[in-house]
């Protein structure tokens, strides 16, 4: 089975702080890096890392060098990445002494797909293969009905979490992966329990994994609900703990794997990823997590 991402690739420049800066507020860094990121990248990055076999979808700028080097050393597949004139993706991250982040992402118009390019994409993919989305590249609700109408089972990180989310065709996704925030704005409630609740009744052929960070992660699928906790470590850097819990539950979910064995390699995976400092190259191959 052959996966594809419409994801997002940015040139990340973290700033280490303290604390994340409040409104009105000045204050020195105790370092600067500049990494390849992106929630798209870091997800394709974790699926390829996981084991899966991942096509990367998006747009490199004149600066994307950084990115393209990423894709390439982790042995994604780059056929559907394109070259634009200007800049690519950027954001700007603080990252404090407890390993929280602050992300501010920017990405030029020109960050797009036609609908001719699309269809191209999809006529080299079969039913059953998958896609992965998140909200940050333009015309994703569009590539996401197309790919639902290909046939394709429909991952959905609705992230950052915008009004425009619901513009997307949701009752198309046949899996929602969320956090706390996410399934919140989602469902209309805050409990995890009453969050999945409220997913089942409006979403009722998706699956639903709801990520909660220290406190675990839930997954439902139909009546079925497994919990898995969170392993116990000393965070450093919680920027891909999402993506990597992602890429690693997709990867082994496609694979047919059950999905206690798929929750607990995610659980190891992101674990690791947030004792280390840095997006992508954070997250770890499949055999140091098993």
């Amino acid at each position: 089975m052959k996966t594809l991402n419409y994801g997002s690739m940015n040139v990340d420049n973290v700033y280490d702080v303290d604390h994340i800066v409040r409104p009105g507020e000045t204050i020195n860094a105790r370092g600067r890096h500049r990494n390849p990121g992106g929630k798209g990248l870091n997800q394709s990055i974790a699926v390829a890392r996981a084991g899966g076999d991942i096509w990367h979808i998006g747009v490199l700028g004149a600066d994307g060098d950084v990115l393209d080097q990423a894709l390439t050393r982790n042995h994604i597949h780059t056929d559907y990445v394109k070259r634009v004139p200007g800049s690519s993706a950027h954001t700007m991250l603080q990252v404090d002494s407890g390993g929280q982040n602050s992300i501010i992402v920017f990405a030029d118009d020109y960050i797009t797909f036609t609908d001719a390019e699309m269809d191209e994409i999809l006529s080299h993919f079969s039913p059953g293969d998958a896609v992965i989305f998140q909200n940050e590249l333009d015309r994703s609700p569009v590539f996401m009905r197309k790919a639902a109408d290909h046939g394709l089972t429909v991952i959905f990180n609705p992230s950052p979490m915008e009004e425009s989310i619901f513009s997307y065709p949701l009752d198309r996704v046949s899996w929602f992966i969320v956090n706390e925030i996410e399934g919140a704005a989602l469902s209309g409630e805050q409990d995890p329990e009453k969050i999945l609740d409220a997913m089942a009744a409006k979403y009722p052929s998706a699956g639903v994994v709801l990520t909660l960070g220290s406190e675990g992660a839930w997954c439902m699928r139909g009546r079925e609900r497994i919990f898995q906790p969170a392993f116990p470590v000393k965070a450093v850097d919680t920027t891909a703990a999402g993506d990597t819990f992602l890429g690693y539950f997709a990867a082994g979910m496609l694979s047919g794997e059950p999905l206690e064995q798929v929750l607990l390699r995610a659980a190891k995976a992101s674990a690791i990823a947030v004792s280390r400092p840095g997006a992508a190259d954070s997250i770890p191959a499949r055999e140091e997590v098993e």
